[in-house]
């Protein structure tokens, strides 16, 4: 077994995250041609878990291809995908700044369900598991919403807030894993890459 993995996300959190556990990557990401977003396409009537779900394999599959045409050594492939929900509600990344403001009012004062799926290929074989955490915000004014979305920080956000940022400040109570709601949860992480054969400690 190589001592690394390709990671096929341009989340610049999950890079952090893996290097942080001690575990080396190599970045596996799209072609200029590939549409990637076109994957995270929600289905009619989509449970949030099985969404997100769905799209992480499809990811995978998609990194898969990709590391044989570009004929690159082989090593496992880690995919993850974020989903924020509100019950069925599916809350992805915000399109504008408009869009981000509208989403942060339905979060404020309500408590919402954040979900990571991840998968790990290697050798022919898929490895999955998926975290589930809850999150808490409190109310949160209009003018700050306004200035936080100003902050630029919430575009390319599912649920148009990232944890680590600003908005922890409106995060009342967190279920789960932090990590998780970063984007790649530690443990099932750790479950999937030990799954296919990767040392971790």
């Amino acid at each position: 077994m190589r001592d690394f993995i390709y990671l096929a996300s341009q989340s610049p959190r999950r890079k952090q995250l893996l290097e942080q556990w001690g575990v080396r990557c190599e970045l596996l990401l799209p072609d200029a041609d590939e549409d990637s977003e076109a994957l995270e396409v929600v289905k009619p009537n989509e449970p949030p878990s099985r969404y997100v779900q769905r799209v992480t394999r499809l990811k995978l599959e998609a990194a898969v291809d990709r590391l044989k045409r570009r004929g690159l050594p082989l090593a496992p492939v880690l995919c993850a995908d974020t989903t924020v929900a509100m019950g069925r509600d599916i809350m992805g990344k915000p399109e504008s700044a408009a869009h981000a403001r509208r989403m942060l009012a339905q979060l404020s004062g309500h408590k919402h369900q954040v979900l990571t799926a991840v998968a790990v290929a290697h050798k022919g074989q898929v490895f999955a598991a998926l975290s589930r955490s809850s999150v808490a915000f409190t109310e949160m004014k209009p003018a700050e919403i306004a200035r936080y979305v100003a902050s630029g920080e919430p575009m390319g956000k599912a649920g148009a807030y990232a944890i680590q940022g600003k908005a922890a400040m409106w995060a009342r109570q967190i279920s789960g894993s932090y990590s998780g709601i970063m984007g790649l949860p530690a443990f099932e992480t750790a479950q999937v890459l030990q799954a296919a054969g990767l040392r971790l400690l």
